[in-house]
């Protein structure tokens, strides 16, 4: 069945059809003895709310549906591009060469960030017309024919702080609600929000391995010093030079592995993760 916004099934018309108002929400429990119950009472008014509205409003919506079928083709081909990881033009830029070790990172968290800054974004204002109106939606994002992308990091990363406060405190008697725990979602959505500040902050603030360690001003040193490149500087008879070269490039070292190892650590985390990156 197409994925619509309103489905007749769901409507007054299929109430009061079915004899049986639909739940608002409830547990899975619940609806399984909902279903069972409305089923058991009126079969047939059942089955007209159920499957034969659907099957009417298939046909109605069939030629919307073919060309949504178009129109998301021509967007997830072209636009969104939902069949590749791609790196954005800061990282890795257009027409170099990059070995496909060093794009994993890259590729990876510039998905993560089009999840938090386009796809949650869009979670959090399409059903709010406040929110649309907060964070200023265009219109060319709304309706039918939408076509662009919409990037909002503001709505994203407010979607993540309200899905960081959910609880399981619903689904507990009143004498529990203190011992409510954050659900999978909560904890899921903190975890995203440290990854994303990770990549978009800490990463793109860290110190060049070269200029922390001392290695580009040694390396300049050298230059002016022998007028020659580094690599003519190897012959240097100097002590001090040698030494100076050891100290900075054992310091260079250390950083390039300790970068290389946090980074590590954020592909996994964020690997771990990945069945939540969904809206």
């Amino acid at each position: 069945m197409p994925s619509r916004v309103h489905y007749w099934s769901c409507s007054t018309l299929a109430d009061w059809i079915r004899g049986k108002p639909k739940l608002v929400v409830g547990t899975s429990d619940e609806w399984n003895d909902w279903k069972n119950a409305a089923r058991k009472e009126r079969p047939i008014r059942f089955w007209i709310a159920e499957e034969m509205l659907d099957k009417i409003q298939n046909f109605v919506y069939w030629p919307m549906d073919r060309l949504n079928d178009i129109r998301y083709y021509i967007n997830n081909r072209w636009v969104s591009r939902s069949h590749a990881c791609t790196a954005h033009a800061r990282d890795i830029k257009p027409g170099t060469w990059c070995d496909v070790g060093n794009r994993f990172l890259p590729c990876l968290f510039n998905e993560l960030v089009d999840f938090v800054e386009v796809e949650t974004a869009w979670h959090h204002v399409w059903c709010d017309d406040e929110a649309r109106k907060k964070y200023q939606t265009p219109w060319w994002r709304s309706g039918w024919l939408r076509w662009r992308t919409w990037r909002c990091a503001e709505a994203g990363l407010a979607h993540l702080d309200w899905a960081s406060t959910l609880t399981n405190e619903e689904w507990l008697d009143d004498d529990q609600k203190h011992l409510a725990e954050p659900t999978r979602q909560a904890l899921a959505a903190i975890e995203i929000k440290e990854l994303y500040f990770w990549w978009t902050n800490v990463y793109r603030n860290r110190t060049d391995p070269h200029e922390a360690s001392g290695w580009s001003e040694y390396c300049e040193a050298m230059r002016v010093k022998y007028n020659v490149n580094f690599f003519g500087s190897l012959n240097s008879k100097d002590e001090d030079d040698r030494a100076w070269s050891d100290r900075t490039h054992k310091k260079l070292r250390e950083i390039e592995e300790a970068y290389a190892a946090e980074e590590e650590a954020m592909m996994i985390r964020l690997i771990k993760i990945r069945d939540s990156l969904w809206t």
